[in-house]
């Protein structure tokens, strides 16, 4: 066997990059589609889940007792409700082990919670959205939460605009033209022209300020981390209740969490703050 049909056998066929429809299996891909919807909905009843899908009650409970079988999913008898299942966290949790950055993060998370006394997070940029990795989370009673998995709008997250003010002039254009700015509280910033001016500060000052701008009454304060090329390619943060998060506070936690986010571009070989804009 030549070298050329070896490196293919070990993963992939000769048109492994042909995603055309014959190379696509429609009822996997449904299937998944299911999953992931059902993952957004945090639960559904077969027919809110079908409802969601567009498709036929019988169809969809034949992908759920599939995938029950599996451990991906699970059903609760006494609400009648379909939920993720471990083993769909137990897959997703080698994708986490796959990459250093959330093992080489941990420490420095549980460092800037133990600074700061908030919860700490890492997150990513995922689909144009932040895909959050890891948290450590703050002793104290009222605190933030987001697990592992949650899904948030860049526009109104701490790590989405730390991650946001680091894209190219044409890159953020492009992201700006496809992602709606959709209002979650009477301080997200909405418009355009507010979130670039916005982006702009962020730059200068080296983290991002989520005032309230996703769930009244938490703030979050976040700072980019850099690989290797010198791109944002993730963002630490730290989230709490405004009681406790002031401006003199937020000055302060900026400072911590942008060092915490230096450190961790350091760790993974990345070169700190060389990918701004001018």
């Amino acid at each position: 066997m030549n070298d050329s049909s070896s490196r293919r056998a070990r993963g992939r066929p000769r048109d492994w990059s042909d995603k055309t429809e014959q190379n696509t299996i429609k009822s996997l891909d449904r299937a998944l589609e299911a999953l992931q919807r059902l993952a957004e909905m945090g639960g559904a009843t077969l027919s809110e889940l079908a409802g969601e899908l567009d498709q036929a009650p019988a169809t969809v409970y034949r992908m759920l007792i599939t995938m029950e079988q599996r451990g991906v999913i699970e059903y609760d008898a006494a609400g009648q409700i379909w939920h993720i299942g471990p083993q769909a966290f137990l897959i997703g949790s080698h994708f986490l082990r796959r990459t250093s950055l959330v093992e080489r993060a941990r420490p420095i998370l549980r460092a800037l919670m133990e600074q700061t006394g908030e919860t700490a997070n890492l997150g990513i940029e995922k689909d144009g959205k932040v895909l959050f990795l890891s948290q450590v989370e703050t002793h104290s009673s009222i605190r933030a939460f987001f697990p592992p998995g949650t899904i948030s709008p860049m526009h109104a997250s701490g790590i989405g605009k730390a991650l946001l003010a680091q894209f190219m002039p044409d890159r953020l254009e492009r992201y700006l033209d496809a992602h709606a700015l959709s209002a979650f509280t009477e301080h997200t910033l909405t418009d355009r022209s507010d979130l670039i001016a916005d982006l702009a500060h962020i730059r200068d000052r080296g983290f991002s300020i989520d005032a309230e701008e996703r769930n009244l009454g938490m703030k979050c304060v976040a700072a980019p981390v850099f690989d290797l090329h010198g791109e944002a390619s993730a963002g630490l943060s730290i989230s709490g209740p405004s009681s406790r998060m002031d401006q003199v506070s937020v000055d302060d936690f900026g400072a911590k969490v942008r060092q915490a986010a230096d450190t961790l571009t350091n760790a993974i070989g990345g070169s700190p703050h060389t990918y701004k804009l001018t």
